[in-house]
């Protein structure tokens, strides 16, 4: 007999017992659903927090100056670190793990809007920094080289710092005053979703070039570094490059994490996703145990249907039929039950997904018009490939005992059978 075949009489037997198998299949389908909605559930959980953590750059990795943990070079523990331009210079020469590099200085000063004065967030930076950390401009235009050369007054605002000064009027081409000297206003960035920061979210900073700030307040030295390394499977390497190169200048133990704090989002954002992929398969756990009530279902039926087809087994056994062949039958007759309520729970868990609205986690707080950074179900491949994967498991497991019941039965004893 060719699985055709089988398949074809497991549908008649499914036929011959409709109430008992829509029951059963109801079972099944039913944990299906659950299955699909929960892994949604926690593969767009994760991929939002992982988004909103990773709005603070592209792979960066920040420095700070610390305080020496132990001694070197004769000098007791304890001494500060501070980071200057040019340490900068000898991340950028002596470096080879790194592909950019930015200093970077934190502050609040007044802005003057005509006759309006808000005490805003600066961050003082360099050309690749917009890069590195995500500052995509929506009006107007980002930082040139020629900005920075020529020490050019301009500024670029956050959405969230520009409403603050200009009130809803558009900040692109206005003049402010910034501690007594004119900038002109060249872009307002994207507002974006972000969790982690340094000194504020970029919605609620003004971004200036670094060396205008020495004009302002005459400061030179960054308060940290931020760069980004080649690939990310180097951010180790590239850290303990840059921990070596610093302590090289400022003699201190290249070991000492203390003397050179550090930020790695690379390292954080592999953390988040070992998270995330733990969350899908917790919930695949408990899918699954709904699953495998289903299952149960399956095996009962099946176990019905090897005792009432006693005699048609003795009469197969007696023609011939080896025993691989009656465990293959009885198996592929529970793989079928599975399938069909299976294909019937994917088309359920599509349609309920699509109807679930979003589930709120960021878009209320940073006002996504779309729904972004909010909960989503979205049955993708990968979901339902898992999801079948699972499903035919459960099948497997539950035809197994009925078709091994079968496949031992004793033609002599099947055939007596009343």
């Amino acid at each position: 007999m060719n699985l055709r075949e089988i398949i074809l009489q497991s549908i008649e037997s499914l036929l011959r017992n409709r109430l008992r198998s829509g029951l059963t299949m109801l079972g099944i389908a039913w944990g299906l659903v659950t299955v699909v909605l929960l892994l949604s559930y926690g593969q767009s959980l994760g991929k939002e927090v992982l988004n909103a953590f990773l709005g603070i750059g592209n792979n960066v990795i920040m420095t700070f100056g610390g305080q020496t943990s132990m001694q070197a070079g004769g000098q007791r523990a304890g001494k500060k670190v501070h980071l200057d331009y040019a340490d900068l210079e000898a991340m950028r020469h002596d470096v080879p793990f790194v592909k950019e590099v930015s200093g970077e200085v934190d502050d609040t000063l007044a802005f003057k809007y005509g006759n309006r004065i808000v005490n805003l967030n600066i961050k003082a930076v360099e050309l690749p920094y917009g890069d590195m950390r995500k500052l995509n401009v929506a009006q107007g235009r980002y930082f040139e080289a020629d900005d920075f050369t020529e020490h050019r007054h301009v500024a670029i605002f956050g959405p969230v710092a520009a409403r603050k000064l200009f009130s809803g009027l558009p900040p692109v081409g206005q003049d402010v005053t910034i501690e007594g000297h004119s900038f002109t206003v060249i872009g307002m960035l994207q507002s974006k979703i972000q969790d982690s920061y340094n000194n504020g979210p970029d919605d609620e900073n003004v971004f200036i070039p670094m060396q205008t700030l020495r004009e302002l307040k005459n400061v030179r030295d960054p308060d940290s570094i931020v760069f980004a390394p080649l690939d990310t499977s180097l951010h180790i390497k590239a850290l303990a490059a840059v921990r070596a190169v610093v302590a090289d200048r400022h003699h201190f133990n290249p070991q000492d994490e203390k003397a050179l704090p550090a930020w790695d989002t690379i390292e954080n954002s592999e953390q988040i996703l070992q998270f995330s992929i733990a969350l899908q398969i917790l919930l695949g756990i408990i899918g699954a145990m709904t699953l495998a009530v289903g299952g149960v279902g399956v095996m009962n039926i099946m176990l019905v249907s090897v005792t009432e087809r006693t005699r048609e087994i003795g009469l197969m056994k007696a023609l011939g039929a080896r025993r691989r062949d009656i465990l293959w039958q009885f198996l592929v007759e529970s793989l079928t039950l599975t399938l069909l309520a299976g294909a019937a729970g994917m088309l359920a868990a599509v349609v309920i997904a699509a109807l679930v609205p979003a589930m709120p986690l960021y878009g209320a707080q940073f006002k996504t018009a779309h729904h972004e950074g909010d909960i989503v179900l979205h049955s993708s491949p990968s979901v339902m490939l898992i999801s079948l994967a699972i499903l035919g498991i459960v099948g497997l497991v539950s035809g197994m005992l009925p078709a091994m019941r079968a496949a031992k039965m004793d033609p002599v004893v099947a055939l007596r059978h009343e």
